[in-house]
């Protein structure tokens, strides 16, 4: 199995998000390393604050402590080489280095996720939903024109079923009604009992 460690200066944690504002650079590479992770790499991280330990037992770590001090670190290595000395590597690079291949860019964004939201907002007549993710998109930098693209998508997906029941209702009201339309069969509801052992129960409605 493929290992790569990797060894931070001093921080309090290496997530990036624990500080007074996001660092990007140290989220993404957390983001990078996770899914690392679920390529079947065994990866494993150590801070020079609470784990120098791990920095003195290992040789190459010491040495370069020694020679660059903190700007030697982040040091990354992958079975036991070094890879990587001062800085962050990329997804692309790590990728390389641990010999499995990137994944193919996602359409599903965060600006198209808000558009789905919204789509999902209208469907449900859900007003604080429709104001909290057109919010939220608009942030993301979406247009108006997107979003109300999205909008009328889900209007259309929405007033289809609407317009079917609509039209079932008319056919069915349109005829005129006589003893031969009556049906054979006597049925109590759309999910009245089905069985002739069944069909003496009641039901008052069509559930």
């Amino acid at each position: 199995m493929t290992t790569v460690h990797v060894f931070d200066p001093a921080m309090c944690c290496s997530t990036g998000v624990c500080g007074p504002s996001v660092d990007p650079q140290l989220a993404r590479f957390s983001a990078d390393l996770e899914w690392l992770a679920r390529q079947g790499v065994a990866v494993e991280r150590f801070n020079l604050a609470q784990q120098p330990g791990a920095f003195v037992a290992d040789d190459t770590v010491k040495a370069a402590l020694e020679s660059k001090g903190e700007a030697g670190l982040p040091l990354g290595k992958v079975n036991g080489e070094v890879k990587s000395s001062g800085d962050y590597p990329s997804r692309e690079q790590l990728a390389a280095w641990a010999g499995v291949g990137t994944p193919a860019a996602s359409l599903y964004t965060e600006a198209v996720a808000e558009l789905v939201a919204i789509g999902a907002a209208i469907a449900a007549n859900c007003e604080p939903c429709f104001k909290f993710h057109f919010d939220k998109a608009r942030k993301l930098g979406v247009s108006r024109e997107d979003m109300s693209r999205a909008v009328a998508t889900a209007q259309m997906v929405k007033d289809a079923p609407a317009k079917a029941i609509q039209e079932l209702a008319q056919r069915h009201l349109s005829r005129e009604a006589g003893p031969t339309d009556e049906p054979k069969t006597k049925s109590s509801g759309c999910c009245g009992p089905s069985s002739k052992s069944e069909s003496s129960a009641k039901t008052s409605g069509c559930c």
